[in-house]
């Protein structure tokens, strides 16, 4: 059986560092980790992950923001063997800010805008209420463009929704809200997608918005 081949956008920290892991630690899978800087020392200490017996990682460049490195990124796989992928993790993302609608800038909703949403359509392309106003508008537009995405192409397409994470960004939130630390922790995060991947059909999970703990979430 040929080995699966899954590329995770964002792998440095957080959610992609944790799903990186539980795929390299699987026996025969090619795990392509796609950063914006894969030379850093974050990035380089990907290396010493333990890998499953016929595992193997490939970093690769994508900025979301540099137009030319999804398409560069594709060249540099092809050139190492790798001509298609059987799952793609859309993880990378930012939140820098968390005005009120009344206090958003224009400069706030691009700088969200092109990770978080161009990031996510140039990955698949070439292959209580808070202070949110800049951060949650993008993840909509996602929303949307994975239902189009599953009712266009021959893939399976989801949103799978992590939870309220304790990552840097995930505590942050929770920091305004007043709480010491978001409630869901990488690791049950991490378990519960690797899970619902594993399982995902088109017929069942196409085009949803799905729970990390395998429920369908009212959208």
């Amino acid at each position: 059986m040929p080995p699966l081949t899954i590329l995770i956008s964002g792998t440095n920290r957080g959610l992609g560092k944790g799903l990186l892991q539980r795929y390299l630690a699987r026996p025969d899978h090619i795990v392509i980790a796609a950063n914006r800087d894969p030379k850093s020392s974050q990035s380089q200490a990907l290396k010493d992950l333990p890998k499953g017996p016929g595992s193997r990682l490939i970093m690769v460049k994508v900025d979301a923001t540099v137009e030319s490195d999804a398409s560069e990124a594709v060249e540099d796989l092809v050139a190492q063997g790798i001509n298609s992928l059987d799952v793609v993790v859309a993880n990378a993302g930012v939140s820098l800010c968390h005005p009120k609608v009344s206090d958003l800038r224009m400069a706030d909703v691009m700088a969200h805008f092109v990770p978080n949403v161009m990031g996510v359509l140039k990955t698949i392309r070439d292959q209580p209420p808070f202070p949110n106003a800049a951060y949650g508008p993008t993840k909509t537009y996602v929303h949307w463009l994975t239902k189009r995405m599953n009712a266009e192409e021959e893939i399976t397409a989801f949103v799978a929704d992590p939870g309220f994470v304790a990552t840097e960004l995930g505590n942050r939130a929770a920091n305004l809200l007043g709480f010491e630390r978001a409630p869901v922790d990488i690791a049950d995060a991490c378990d519960g997608i690797v899970a619902l991947i594993d399982r995902a059909t088109k017929e069942i999970h196409g085009g949803k918005f799905m729970g990390y703990q395998g429920i369908e979430l009212p959208w």
